[in-house]
């Protein structure tokens, strides 16, 4: 029997392989709605637990990858993208412009979102997990896979501690 994934995940892994990443693409049964369970599912820090935010930038999208220990700074973030204002995008626009239901953005592929941006703060593990198109479906990767992958600049975009 074959698995079947939902779309979005599928998408998802399809340009994982197309990429010839070094990812795979795990399913958690109870789900991982937060940062904090997928921590806990995966058995990892939540800091290495990467947030896809997506932001919108005088009126364009912006998707900011920050550790999920830490929240976007907005002001950081509009500055990244010489934007005078960066807000959360509500739940349509982040479905426009990802394809992905909130809570489930994955950083690729996002052929509508040209402006990606990862906090440097993601770049100091081996390995981080990213949500890959269901609230159940996470891959793990290692950062510079992620920064080619999702063709993301590695800037300061996390609020300061």
């Amino acid at each position: 029997m074959t698995h079947t994934w939902p779309e979005p995940v599928e998408r998802v892994a399809a340009y994982l392989r197309a990429a010839g990443a070094e990812a795979r693409v795990e399913e958690f049964a109870a789900g991982t709605p937060t940062a904090q369970d997928a921590a806990n599912a995966i058995g990892c820090q939540l800091r290495q637990i990467v947030k896809s935010l997506v932001f919108d930038c005088d009126g364009g999208p912006v998707v900011a990858l920050v550790p999920g220990d830490r929240r976007a700074d907005p002001a950081k973030v509009a500055a990244a993208v010489a934007a005078d204002r960066a807000r959360v995008a509500g739940p349509e626009a982040v479905e426009r412009w990802t394809g992905f239901a909130p809570g489930a953005v994955a950083p690729f592929p996002l052929p509508q979102v040209d402006r990606i941006l990862i906090d440097h703060g993601l770049l100091a593990h081996q390995v981080v997990w990213i949500g890959a198109g269901s609230d159940r479906h996470i891959a793990g990767l290692a950062p510079i896979e992620l920064v080619r992958l999702a063709r993301a600049r590695p800037v300061d975009i996390a609020e300061d501690l």
